[in-house]
This record gives structure tokens, C-alpha cells and sequence, in this order.
């Protein structure tokens, strides 16, 4: 094991209320995505202790002003307007975390859940499509819904108009995942207020990344498309258009594993546009659930794990007794040089530079921390000028 590096844990464990604080307190604060969490519990061993590093490392990054951290105020009365709504965080490193999530680049280190959480648990299978949906494609999705929930499937979509929500109200008896692009108590589109209490009220359950009260814009559905993806062992794409958000759902589900499919549509609808270009693409032609059924029984039975070390419940125990030095200045330099517009590999900035992983990894929260680097999927990483 390197020098500095974080012990493995000995197993996950539930956080404690005090430990939960502080991760609300970390993901909340300016400049700190998914990608940068999990640096900085991986480099300081706890989000205590790095909540009360991000100043430093954001000024050595060279910030114009102070970075906001979220306040113990802020977090304390988000995780009271949760319980009030009898919601709860389920934290990355913890037992009821959705295991299918862990395998994903850039996990949220924090889920808020209302209604049955160990529903996050099931073996699930997405289903999206056009919002404005026929009536046939409407049919076709309640069918998959349905009968992938008589064969013991959670059914996981976004409760949009159309596909979405067509596939919700088939899955209700036998268990849905509806993911939000904003807070668990927002549903959006705000009509599906009612599919929303009708979810929780039959089993199923609500989830978001985002704030409590945080109204959904247009960059948020993306991430929300990522979590479908996460959560599901295959998506199934009913009617999508060209340029259509559920073919980011079925990109982000082929890289990170899952199952694509598609069902073929009129070449003169354009809804069909999409499914019919994934199959062209490579994935999956399905006309009956027996198709998805068959195709994802050898997927079945996978349970990820977490390719990184949380750091939580215990504090990290480095192995020389603190965590690696901070870089000198010609290395920062020489780091912050091998740094271009165009996403690059860590691992080939290690190489390139000569530094150290530590010193990498550090130098590149500093940036993140800064608002001038932009991570992307693969570990790769870009600058960004002002």
C-alpha cells in the first residue's frame, strides 16, 4: 500500500447523525459534485475534516473570493423539512445505499428518499420515452411495466408526461422508482403531484440528489437521467425522439454497463427516430418483455461494489499518520500546465508530470474547489479558463 494512502474499510456501515451532517454539509457547499466528494473524504478521511480544508485548498486554487460552505444551520433544517415529508439521506457508503448505483463513474455520495427505501434494493429495470407519447407507445410501456413487475422487477423512470408516467401507473402494484430532477418534494411536471403520493402510498418510492424545495431547471435532468440508469440493470427506450433526454438515459446506461434496449418504431414517426437510431447503434430490439427478461438474466445477481474507500463511518487511518503533504509549487505548476481545455486521463497527468498521486489528486481538488476545472466521465479532467 502506498505511503499516505487510506487503509480499506472494514465494511459499511450506517453514518452517524453527526457523520450524515456534515456529508449534507459537503455536498451542499459551492464547487463540490459528486467527483470532488469522494476526493476529499478519500484525501482527508472524513467530511469534518474536510469541510474545514476547503478555504485553504480553494484559495491555493487560486478563488477570486471566500467559497461558500453550507452551513450546519442550512443542513440541520434541509434534513428536518426531509423528516417532516418522511424522507431520509441513505448515504454511498452505507448498507441500504442501491447496490447497482455504486458501480456508477461518479456516484451521489448522498440519496433523499421518501417512502420505502429498501425498494432502492430490488432488482430494477428503466423504462423512458417521449414525453409526448401515442397512444400505442403508451400501451407498449404499461405492458413492459407491468409484466416486468409480475416477473419481480422494480420499474424505474422519471415520471415525465407520457412514457414515464404510463409506465408508473402500470408498476404500482408491484413496486416503482420514480427519480427527480428536483426535490423529493417537488414532482415535476407538477400535475403528477398525485402519481407521486401514489407511488409512496402503494410501496414504491421518490428520489433526488438535490436540495429539499429545489425546483428542477433544464441542466438538472440530465444527472436525474444518470441515476435511472444508475439504479437499473437494463433501460428499456419506448418512443424517443432525435434529440429526445431518453437517449442520454440509454447512453449512460451502455457505458456503465447495463442493458440497452429499444422498441422499433415507423420510420414516418418521428418518436420512433431515436429507438429505432439505438438499435442501429447496437442495442438490444425487444417487441415483448420475454426479450428483456432473456437478455438480462446473465446481468443478474451483479452487486457492486465501491471502487473507492469512503473513508466513513471510522475516521481513515493513514498509515504515516496524516494525509499526504500539500504540493510545492513547482509541482502545483507543473500540474496546472499539463492541464488543457480537452479532457485528459489522471492517471497521464501523473505520468506526465512526474507528481506524485497524492499530489495530483490534491492539486486538482484545489482547481475544483476553485470553480476551474470540469470533471468528466473515465477519470479525465479539463481546465477551465476564465
Amino acid at each position: 500500500m502506498p505511503r499516505g494512502a487510506p487503509k480499506p474499510p472494514s465494511g459499511n456501515r450506517a453514518l452517524s447523525d453527526e457523520q450524515r451532517l456534515n456529508w449534507l454539509m459537503l455536498i451542499r457547499s459551492d464547487n463540490v459534485g459528486p467527483a470532488t466528494f469522494r476526493d476529499l473524504i478519500g484525501h482527508f478521511g472524513s467530511a469534518a475534516a474536510a469541510l474545514e480544508a476547503i478555504p485553504d485548498l480553494a484559495k491555493r486554487g487560486g478563488t477570486a473570493g471566500r467559497i461558500r460552505i453550507a452551513s450546519r444551520q442550512d443542513a440541520l433544517a434541509e434534513m428536518d423539512a426531509a423528516a417532516r415529508l418522511g424522507a431520509r439521506f441513505v448515504a454511498l457508503n452505507e448498507p441500504d445505499y442501491p447496490p447497482l448505483m455504486r458501480g456508477l463513474d461518479n456516484p451521489p455520495p448522498l440519496l433523499c428518499v421518501k417512502g420505502e427505501a429498501a425498494m432502492l434494493s430490488r432488482r430494477a429495470v428503466g423504462i423512458v420515452g417521449s414525453r409526448n407519447a401515442s397512444i400505442s407507445g403508451q400501451k407498449l410501456a404499461s405492458r413492459f411495466a407491468r409484466e416486468l413487475g409480475e416477473a419481480g422487477n422494480c420499474v424505474v423512470s422519471g415520471m415525465a408526461r407520457g412514457i414515464d408516467a404510463a409506465a408508473h401507473h402500470a408498476a404500482l402494484e408491484t413496486g416503482t422508482v420514480a427519480v427527480l430532477a428536483g426535490g423529493v418534494d417537488i414532482p415535476f411536471p407538477p400535475e403528477h403531484a398525485g402519481l407521486a403520493a401514489q407511488i409512496v402510498s402503494a410501496g414504491g418510492a421518490l428520489v433526488s440528489e438535490m436540495p429539499i424545495g429545489w425546483k428542477p431547471r433544464a441542466i438538472d435532468f440530465p444527472r436525474r437521467n444518470r441515476i435511472i440508469a444508475g439504479l437499473s440493470l437494463g433501460v428499456i427506450v419506448v418512443e424517443a425522439a432525435k434529440r429526445s433526454g431518453s437517449l442520454i438515459t440509454a447512453r449512460l446506461a451502455g457505458e456503465n454497463g447495463r442493458g440497452v434496449f429499444a422498441v422499433p418504431g415507423s420510420p414516418l414517426d418521428p418518436r420512433a427516430e431515436g429507438a429505432n437510431h439505438l438499435i442501429r447503434q447496437g442495442a438490444t430490439l425487444v417487441t415483448s418483455t420475454q426479450d428483456v427478461l432473456e437478455a438480462l438474466e446473465p446481468m443478474d445477481g451483479r452487486e457492486p461494489r465501491l471502487p473507492f474507500d469512503m473513508g466513513e463511518p471510522q475516521e481513515v487511518a493513514y498509515e504515516a499518520g496524516a494525509a499526504p503533504a500539500a504540493a510545492t509549487a513547482d509541482i502545483r505548476q507543473s500540474i496546472v500546465d499539463a492541464l488543457g481545455p480537452a479532457p485528459c486521463e489522471i492517471d497521464d497527468i501523473i505520468r506526465f508530470t512526474g507528481a506524485s498521486a497524492g499530489e495530483v489528486q490534491l492539486v486538482l481538488l484545489e482547481l475544483s474547489l476553485a470553480g476551474k476545472l470540469e470533471r468528466h466521465g473515465g477519470n479525465r479532467v479539463s481546465i477551465l479558463h476564465s
